[in-house]
């Protein structure tokens, strides 16, 4: 009996806000999960016909979209009918957030005729979008109405290129002081374009930076080290 107390004011103290004392909704407990896993993207929850946000994700939201934000419950809350999530995807990620996309995976008409039609809609990550990897056709492409501008969703950036490097300065014959091998493969997914290069480089990263300034990618992937002649070329780039 004792046990069972515990177990179910576990319980409680989980599905508690302890700021307002008030009980987590279903669907709150599942954004809160959610959002532990994707900790930097702003997530769009599919709740029947719209989307929505919730917390400092919807305060980003109603700033960046300049839509209403409201409080709900327990989490500040704003939404966007279903059909235009593909503008306001874009709108986002043009602003420099990683947007992360949730779908119901289940109908409403299904849910209803299934044994657990009084249970939460089972939601899970679709896509997730930054610069490089928004693609046009990805969200709801077919299913916009006459009010969107076909421009506004259909013109991509000509060249976002997601570049990845990594480096090595062992076992090089002849090495001067700071030199190293430098690897990069830049990806446009919008086309499928791959480049693929290998290149020794000296300590000033000379050919690094050309490489860099000429593919202008929009992000760069570097590994969790990196030297600090290469850190700072990038960063001066990238600050630029």
């Amino acid at each position: 009996s004792l046990k069972s107390h515990e177990n179910t004011q576990n319980a409680l103290d989980t599905n508690l806000n302890k700021r307002t004392k008030s009980i987590y909704t279903p669907l709150e407990l599942q954004f809160i999960e959610m959002k532990k896993q994707y900790k930097d993207a702003v997530l769009c929850v599919e709740c029947g016909y719209k989307y929505r946000f919730f917390g400092e994700d919807a305060e980003i939201a109603a700033r960046e979209l300049n839509i209403y934000c409201h409080l709900d419950h327990n989490f500040m809350t704003a939404s966007i009918p279903s059909h235009r999530l593909f503008v306001h995807v874009r709108r986002l990620v043009a602003k420099g957030h990683k947007v992360g996309v949730i779908k119901q995976m289940e109908t409403a008409a299904l849910k209803a005729a299934g044994e657990n039609k009084s249970s939460l809609f089972s939601r899970k990550l679709t896509a997730l979008y930054t610069k490089s990897t928004l693609i046009g056709e990805d969200i709801l492409f077919k299913q916009l109405d006459d009010s969107v501008d076909v421009e506004e969703v259909t013109t991509d950036v000509p060249d976002n290129y997601l570049l990845c490097c990594c480096e090595n300065g062992e076992n090089l014959r002849g090495r001067k002081k700071d030199d190293i091998v430098i690897g990069i493969m830049a990806i446009q997914p919008t086309t499928g374009e791959v480049i693929f290069d290998c290149f020794r480089d000296s300590a000033s990263r000379s050919e690094l930076e050309s490489r860099v300034l000429r593919l202008q990618p929009v992000e760069i992937i570097l590994p969790s080290r990196l030297s600090d002649q290469s850190e700072k070329l990038i960063s001066s780039i990238t600050s630029m």
